[in-house]
């Protein structure tokens, strides 16, 4: 069990539609970074924008996307997380993908898709929540409109990270710096949000606002937040379970169970 988790930010524009091109600068970037890390986190649909066109770049499970994580994680001897199109069964899932340094990996399917972008209208929801152990961590994986609800990230399983990837807009950056802090507090954990920055294809800007919040709410990030980054944090497992122990707010959560 590590007492530390070193994790990455890599907040970045992306090429619209443009799998390519993504997949390349990412590589760049990761090849970039000089600090030692355990996990590295890309943003939502890091390799196509969040595009509704699916049918132009979607992929099935072994495809480019996935490969690439693969074949990256296996290299840098890293872990490797973020979301991206998949067809599936006939289906479409903006599903994410953990993959670890030697190349397994676990998957996670965004289970509130966002209807402001008609995203329910392609793609299909899903319905499990997911846990990742990692060196020890417990990893709860969840992807931008998530986070509005906290139900869907409630805290019963003790986990330690609570992790979220996102193309989050600019028009509504502040509820996205609100929610980010409250899941933090209220879980009582390390939560992450890895968004993006830039303007999409369809014309809407992003702009950033990545950050990472310990389990009393404290925003330990401490990058220029809404240009293209690439920083690694140091979690403490200390701060996490000496604050726990002290406060024990979890062990006054409310008895129910999502159906």
């Amino acid at each position: 069990m590590s007492e530390t988790l070193r994790t990455t930010i890599i907040q970045s524009d992306l090429f619209w539609e443009d799998k390519g091109n993504n997949l390349n600068m990412f590589s760049k970037k990761i090849k970039s970074i000089q600090e030692n890390t355990d996990l590295i986190i890309l943003p939502e649909m890091f390799s196509t924008g969040f595009t509704m066109n699916v049918k132009n770049v979607a992929e099935e499970e072994s495809g480019a996307t996935l490969l690439w994580m693969q074949k990256e994680a296996e290299k840098n001897q890293t872990a490797i997380m973020g979301s991206c199109i998949i067809l599936d069964k006939g289906s479409y899932f903006n599903r994410m993908y953990f993959v670890f340094p030697n190349k397994e990996y676990i998957k996670y399917d965004k289970r509130h898709t966002f209807k402001l972008a008609n995203e329910h209208k392609t793609f299909s929801s899903g319905n499990e929540q997911v846990y990742i152990e990692y060196l020890g961590w417990k990893i709860h994986p969840l992807i931008c409109y998530d986070l509005r609800f906290p139900v869907w990230s409630r805290n019963t399983s003790n986990y330690d990270v609570l992790i979220y990837v996102a193309s989050w807009p600019q028009r509504r950056i502040n509820a996205w710096d609100a929610l980010l802090k409250a899941r933090a507090i209220e879980n009582m954990c390390y939560t992450i949000g890895v968004n993006r920055v830039g303007m999409d294809g369809n014309g809407h800007q992003y702009t950033g606002h990545s950050a990472i919040y310990d389990v009393l709410g404290e925003c330990i990030s401490t990058k220029e937040n809404e240009n293209e980054f690439i920083e690694t944090y140091t979690l403490d497992r200390s701060h996490l379970e000496s604050n726990r122990k002290h406060l024990q707010f979890l062990n006054d959560r409310d008895d129910f169970n999502l159906e």
